[in-house]
């Protein structure tokens, strides 16, 4: 289905018959406007034809210079400036595969779509680069806005930072602030915008970062691991991490696995019987002795009340188990007073 009024097959049919005969199918074939929809390389037309890849380059561009020579565009109106309307209402610029996805969701008519796009003078499209992703606009001006907008916006967010949505479109409206108001207003405009940088994205979870954090773009069982337990923001079982990570990442995950990443991973503490949390919540590392060793180093003397009420912010066990760690004489000493101290 379409949203354009007019259908782009009939415009481009027109456009093109006017053509001879090798122009125009070297324009079918490069466009996929066939009954193939597969676009071809020049390098594949021009083994068709026996010439080189340059000169199927040359055919191509000789057609599009007469097509827009010949006065039949202007004739052909109505669907330039319903495109022009339609990528204005997008956020007069737009990530390539979202125009195309807005305008038709057949593929045969989104290569009659990209012929008239490329054809309209109103329009330019950006290449993929280091920084972005393919684009259209229609303002350069707006464009240049938006662009320099998401390289101070990258340089803002430091390696492993995630952010919510509503923190990041907060940071970057700021930064667009002197572009009119019909456009960033707009949430959904600045969330387009933000997908046309290859540096910023989106995990699964809905929170945002530099591209190239493992906590954007995860590649391993840990990485998912991390990024359940931090949503989760509280400890949590490492069964019902695997469970979740079959849930929300659509990863098939085994309990034994998903244990001895989170075993081996220093980002993650073992606060409770099975259950794990981040060390970068500030809980202490080790087993319950070394948490009542640590406590006593930071605080001297403490009565048994004392170290018991803060070992339990730090791990989920019972105070027996606390009670029985504190008789060790190789490294806790019970003075006179009825504390206890380090050995």
């Amino acid at each position: 289905m379409s949203i354009l009024q007019i259908r782009p097959k009939q415009i481009t049919k027109k456009l093109i018959e006017t053509l001879p005969e090798r122009a125009c199918t070297v324009v079918i074939s490069r466009y996929g406007l066939g009954p193939n929809p597969k676009r071809m390389t020049l390098e594949a037309i021009g083994k068709n034809y026996g010439i080189t890849r340059e000169r199927v380059r040359q055919i191509e561009n000789y057609a599009l210079n007469k097509i827009k020579q010949s006065g039949l565009i202007s004739k052909e109106r109505k669907i330039f400036d319903e495109l022009l309307s339609s990528i204005d209402s997008l956020g007069g610029i737009v990530h390539e595969n979202h125009l195309f996805e807005h305008l038709s969701t057949k593929e045969d008519e989104r290569n009659h779509i990209h012929l008239l796009l490329v054809l309209g003078d109103e329009f330019t499209k950006e290449k993929e680069d280091k920084y972005f992703r393919p684009r259209w606009y229609v303002d350069k001006y707006l464009a240049d806005k938006v662009h320099n907008a998401l390289l101070k916006l990258r340089d803002g967010i430091s390696g492993e930072d995630l952010v919510s949505e509503e923190e990041i479109l907060g940071l970057f409206l700021k930064l667009v602030n002197d572009i009119p108001k019909k456009y960033v207003s707009d949430r959904e405009t600045l969330k387009r915008w933000l997908m046309i940088s290859k540096e910023i994205g989106k995990n699964q979870l809905g929170e945002w970062g530099l591209s190239s954090s493992s906590n954007i773009n995860a590649k391993g069982m840990r990485d998912y691991v991390y990024l359940i337990i931090r949503q989760h923001g509280s400890p949590m079982h490492f069964a019902e991490v695997t469970r979740k990570i079959g849930e929300i990442f659509n990863k098939k995950a085994h309990i034994a696995t998903c244990h001895n990443e989170l075993i081996k991973d220093p980002r993650f503490v073992l606060v409770g019987r099975g259950l794990y949390a981040l060390k970068e919540w500030g809980y202490m590392v080790g087993v319950v002795k070394d948490v009542i060793y640590q406590i006593l180093k930071q605080n001297g003397s403490m009565t048994k009340d004392e170290i018991i009420k803060n070992v339990l912010k730090e791990r989920y066990v019972k105070e027996n188990t606390i009670i029985v760690n504190l008789q060790d004489p190789k490294y806790f000493k019970k003075t006179k007073d009825g504390k206890y101290i380090l050995v």
